[in-house]
């Protein structure tokens, strides 16, 4: 009988090959199902692959620049009324 590592091992190499197919996780766990792998195994190899995974994605590096700034004409002027002069006229 195979060791629990080897059959998590198989499941994960599996699963990460398919995966690059462009199959979904989901879809993957039921076919595994229906192989008679049981659900235990399959969650241990689905977990085992989003660590590997997870260590493979670079890291991006990002810059914020604030390109935030208040354009003001000289020939516009705005008038504050307050809020009764706007409410009465």
């Amino acid at each position: 009988m195979p060791k629990a590592k080897d059959v998590t091992a198989e499941l994960s190499e599996y699963i990460k090959k398919n995966l690059k197919k462009g199959y979904t996780k989901d879809s993957l766990k039921w076919a595994l199902v229906s192989q008679g792998y049981s659900k235990m195994e399959i969650e241990k190899a689905l977990k085992s692959v989003d660590i590997e995974l997870a260590q493979e994605v670079p890291v991006l590096k990002t810059t914020t620049t604030n390109s935030v700034g208040v354009i003001r004409y000289e020939s516009e002027t705005i008038e504050k009324k307050s809020f009764w002069k706007n409410l009465f006229g």
